[in-house]
C-alpha cells in the first residue's frame, strides 16, 4: 500500500490464512472496515485507506482465496466469511466496525448484519446489491451457480478486457484494476474459480431467504455508470423497499470508489460523523 503506519497481519481459519492490513488508532473508535469486490484484492481502497487512515481506524482484507490469501480451500460459504471477519474483529478488539463493502463486499456486510446486529456500528454499500431471495428470479439463482465453466470458456485476454473496461470509467479505476486482475495471469483456473466459487455462494445466500435487515445507520452508493449485473436496477429497488438512502455518482462505474474517490470518500466521512 506504501503506507508506513498500516500493518499486513493474517488470520488463520481452517481452510487458509486470510490476509489483512490495519492501522488502529484507537480500539475504541470508529474502524472503517474495507471488502472489496469479487476478483478484486486490498488495493481496491488505496485512495480511501489514504484518506481515512490518520482520522479512523482502518481494516481492509485480501478476501479468503483473493490475491495474498493463498493457498486457500474452497470450502467456504458468505457465513464463514462473516464469522472470520468477526473473528478479526476480535483478534484486533475492533468494538466499533463500521462496513464499507463494495459489490461482494456489501454481501458479506450484509450477511454480518444478520449474523452480529448487534456489532455493527454503520453500514455503506458501494455498486452491490441486496441479499434478499426477492429481489433475483430463478433464472438468475440458477445462472450464478453456473458461473465458474462460462469463465474458463473466455479466453484470458478477453476476460483482461472486460474485467477492467467493465467495471471502471476512469483511467486509474482501469488499471488498478487490470492490476489486480494480473495477480492470476498464467492461472485461468484460480481466477475463474475464486469469480464461479464467488457467485455461487452469493446464490446460496439468498436461497435461504433470511431477513438481512441492516439496523444500524446505512448508506447505499452507486455509480451512475454502472454496468455489472442489474446494479442500477437493485440499488433503485432496494432504496425504495427499505429507505436506505442512495447517493447516485456521476462519471463512476462498478467500482465507484476508484473512479470518483474523493465523492465517495466525503459520503463516507458524513455518515462515520453522524455515528
Amino acid at each position: 500500500m506504501g503506507v508506513g503506519e498500516i500493518v499486513e497481519k493474517t488470520y488463520a481459519t481452517p481452510c487458509g490464512a486470510i490476509h489483512y492490513w490495519i492501522h488502529t488508532m484507537d480500539s475504541d473508535a470508529t474502524t472503517l472496515v474495507f471488502l472489496p469486490g469479487l476478483t478484486a484484492d486490498h488495493r481496491l481502497f488505496e485512495k480511501q485507506i489514504e484518506y481515512f487512515q490518520n482520522k479512523y481506524n482502518v481494516f481492509v482484507w485480501d478476501a479468503p482465496a483473493h490475491a495474498a490469501s493463498w493457498p486457500f480451500e474452497f470450502d467456504f460459504d458468505l457465513f464463514d466469511k462473516a464469522k472470520w471477519l468477526n473473528g478479526i474483529f476480535e483478534q484486533e478488539k475492533i468494538t466499533k466496525p463500521v462496513i464499507v463493502g463494495q459489490s461482494m463486499g456489501g454481501y458479506v456486510g450484509q450477511v454480518y448484519a444478520e449474523r452480529y446486529p448487534e456489532r455493527l456500528q454503520g453500514f455503506i454499500s458501494i455498486d452491490s446489491a441486496p441479499l434478499q431471495r426477492k429481489y433475483v428470479t430463478r433464472l438468475e439463482i440458477w445462472l450464478l451457480k453456473r458461473m465458474e465453466p462460462v469463465y474458463l470458456c473466455y479466453p484470458w485476454k478477453y476476460l483482461l478486457k472486460s474485467g477492467t473496461t467493465g467495471v471502471a470509467v476512469s483511467e486509474y479505476g482501469k488499471t488498478l484494476m487490470y492490476d489486480m486482475m494480473m495477480v492470476y495471469d498464467g492461472d485461468k483456473k484460480r481466477y475463474a474459480r475464486i469469480a464461479g466459487h464467488g457467485f455461487k455462494i452469493l446464490a446460496n445466500a439468498m436461497e435461504r431467504d433470511l431477513p438481512y435487515a441492516i439496523r444500524c445507520p446505512a448508506l447505499l452508493i452507486c455509480g451512475e455508470q454502472d454496468r455489472a449485473g442489474s446494479c442500477i436496477r437493485y440499488n433503485k429497488a432496494w432504496n425504495k423497499n427499505t429507505g436506505i438512502p442512495l447517493e447516485w455518482i456521476k462519471e463512476a462505474g462498478h467500482n465507484a470508489n476508484t473512479d470518483k474517490p474523493e465523492t465517495v470518500n466525503q459520503l463516507i466521512e458524513k455518515i462515520v460523523e453522524q455515528l
